[in-house]
């Protein structure tokens, strides 16, 4: 008995792991499988690749956004292919997921600023930081199999995964017209790939899911990681554990089918790269964001201004050629028997594709009453799209102010979360899921800055995240494409801009002055911790380590 009370914490961990394995098995034995896979078969001709701008106007973006068609029938484009049924399978499950939302906000910030009363056995790291990953793993496998995803992106996905997995090579010279740069698609074939074998093919929109749904552990991992050279191993642990359970991340990757998540691990081990110095690896990563989708663009004035602000040439060659380097690698294989600009077309076709002032995001120009507007429409003086890039240059400038004045490389995760979050709330042909990738980096902004206030804004661009993220997914799966303005929308607009205002309140107090508002736990670290503190450069003494 009293060995039973020594190990009664361990005891307890190793329960919730075989009750999510038990969850998990039960979720996946009794999944019905998908009944459209049998159409996506790897040797047979190719389905007809439909996007959202080969439907007809009326259809795509209709008025009041209303599909014409009854929920239960198939949306017939002029190509003659069939998207995936309309289904309002996930509806049902919107009140559980809304109420574990609610539940998730009060529980974690509640652990988050009274850390103080919790305390963590360092013989029981290991097993806790397994438990987070493996249950939150497995429950996205078990929720994954409950909704069936995005009806359109899900079968767009389907299709370039059968299409890659046909001819590689070929992806782009035949008929497919994806809108993806090419980094996905080697994901993609490897899932058509194991989607072909028989036993598998009935899991194809689970396969697709996996991706991202790995990508979300990962990336909690390495929050974790990074965080333990810097904060508390109870800090560590929480920040861990509000990425891992965080609802908007579930349902983008779990739900929703999405790949930000793939695309946000790319995005933060780039950023932590080049924080750490490390320019070689980071600029690999950099180009690779780019090559895996176009909003990576959106990060690329954070490495420039880093180089700049190191001011030393081998780091500038050492990007240029590692940059260079992967983005041949990466292309090589579908150049073959393209023309050599084939890959500037792409993203010049990806860009004009949606020539909207916004796409379902809820950003400053839906509040101005201009989701779906075409953005050369005018706005005062200037056209939507003008409005956009004046935005954008501002919030650029802006940074590179913030990075010169705070003179660290302890600010670059910062200075990218500025940027990802300036962009999506100011900019023009902005979607719903481009806010994503603020959620991991405002914790990495956390870790190194050390500013509770960040924490308030992981917590906000999480609740504006799912927001604009559940209305959206749950309106296409009851047939509404184009969210129509309304209190929801109204709400979720506003609070965007009031944090990323925020944003750059905190994070313009935090270079100026360098006021920080440090967990009290981190006076007294670990050794570890200790040592990561020792780590940083003469040139972040500034930046301190209490």
């Amino acid at each position: 008995m009293p060995m039973i009370k020594a190990h009664i914490f361990k005891i307890t961990l190793l329960c919730i792991i075989l009750a999510a394995i038990l969850l998990a098995v039960s979720a996946i034995s009794n999944y019905t499988g998908d009944t459209t896979s049998s159409q996506y078969k790897i040797g047979q001709p190719n389905p007809p690749t439909l996007q959202t701008n080969q439907l007809p106007k009326n259809m795509n973006h209709p008025p009041g956004g209303q599909f014409p068609v009854p929920n239960s029938a198939p949306i017939v484009p002029p190509n003659g292919g069939m998207l995936t049924r309309i289904s309002n399978d996930g509806t049902k499950y919107a009140p559980q997921i809304i109420a574990y939302s609610i539940i998730f906000l009060i529980i974690i910030g509640y652990s988050l600023y009274t850390r103080r009363k919790i305390k963590i056995d360092p013989v029981n790291e290991k097993l806790l930081i397994l438990t987070l990953l493996v249950v939150g793993l497995l429950l996205r496998i078990s929720f994954a199999t409950l909704v069936t995803g995005h009806p359109f992106d899900i079968d767009i996905f389907k299709r370039w995964a059968v299409a890659a997995a046909n001819n590689l090579s070929q992806f782009y010279a035949g008929h497919n017209t994806s809108d993806y740069p090419p980094l996905y698609i080697y994901v993609l074939y490897i899932i058509g790939k194991i989607a072909n074998i028989p036993a598998m093919n009935p899991y194809f929109t689970l396969l697709l899911k996996m991706p991202s749904i790995m990508a979300d552990i990962a990336t909690s991992l390495l929050i974790y990681k990074q965080a333990r050279k810097y904060v508390s191993l109870e800090a560590s642990t929480l920040l861990s554990a509000f990425y891992i359970f965080n609802p908007a991340v579930f349902m983008n990757s779990t739900y929703w089918g999405q790949v930000d998540s793939f695309f946000t691990l790319i995005v933060i081990s780039s950023v932590i790269l080049l924080t750490e110095q490390k320019i070689g690896p980071a600029s690999v990563l950099f180009a690779a964001a780019v090559l895996m989708k176009p909003q990576g663009i959106i990060f690329i004035p954070v490495f420039f201004f880093e180089l700049i602000r190191l001011k030393k040439f081998n780091h500038f060659l050492k990007a240029v050629v590692c940059a260079v380097s992967a983005i041949a690698v990466i292309i090589l294989p579908f150049s073959l028997d393209m023309n050599v600009s084939w890959i500037f077309k792409l993203f010049s076709n990806t860009a004009a594709e949606y020539p909207f002032a916004a796409v379902n995001a809820f950003n400053l120009f839906s509040l101005l009453g201009a989701n779906y507007k075409n953005d050369s429409a005018t706005l005062l003086i200037f056209s939507y799209y003008t409005w956009g890039i004046i935005f954008i240059a501002a919030v650029t400038t802006f940074s590179w102010f913030l990075l010169i004045k705070g003179n660290s490389r302890m600010f670059v995760p910062a200075i990218a979360l500025l940027q990802i979050a300036g962009v999506f709330t100011l900019s023009t042909r902005m979607h719903e899921r481009y806010l994503f990738p603020a959620i991991a980096l405002s914790i990495i902004s956390f870790i190194y800055l050390r500013d509770k206030r960040l924490l308030l804004l992981a917590a906000g661009f999480s609740t504006t995240t799912y927001i604009n993220t559940h209305f959206v997914l749950y309106e296409t799966s009851v047939g509404i494409n184009a969210i129509s303005f309304g209190p929801t929308l109204i709400l979720t607009s506003l609070l965007n801009i009031l944090l990323l205002f925020s944003l750059a309140g905190v994070l313009f107090d935090v270079s100026a002055k360098k006021n920080y508002m440090h967990f009290d736990a981190d006076r007294s670290v670990n050794n570890q911790s200790n040592s990561g503190c020792r780590q940083r450069m003469p040139e972040d003494a500034g930046v301190g380590c209490n």
